[in-house]
């Protein structure tokens, strides 16, 4: 590879940004699942139900509305939100069904 491909010092400084910026996303994100995992714990405890879709449609407008003062695709932001979303329920019912069978066992 000749010098006049090889990447500049400034844009090997971009990149080791961004890629720290993505190590802090995964970890935004564990942080939310254990964060959420209480929250399904104390909805299986007091039988209430996993999705709330009201509470789910208020999160997304609310995203919507950061991503729009934030200049980020609106549409982009809430796809992923969803489908965090969609795996929080699914955690959620699988929390249930552990609460479930220790209470029926126990």
């Amino acid at each position: 590879m000749s010098s006049s491909q090889e990447p500049s010092s400034e844009l090997l400084e971009l990149r080791k940004q961004i890629d720290r910026l993505d190590q802090s996303l995964v970890l935004l994100l564990a942080n939310r699942f254990a964060l959420t995992s209480k929250v399904g714990e104390i909805k299986a405890r007091a039988r209430l139900e996993s999705f709330d879709p009201k509470r789910e449609a208020q999160k997304l407008l609310e995203i919507r509305d950061a991503c729009v003062r934030h200049e980020l695709n609106p549409d982009m932001m809430a796809d992923i939100l969803a489908q965090i979303m969609r795996e929080t329920v699914s955690n959620h019912e699988r929390i249930k069904a552990e609460i479930a069978r220790s209470l029926a066992s126990g």
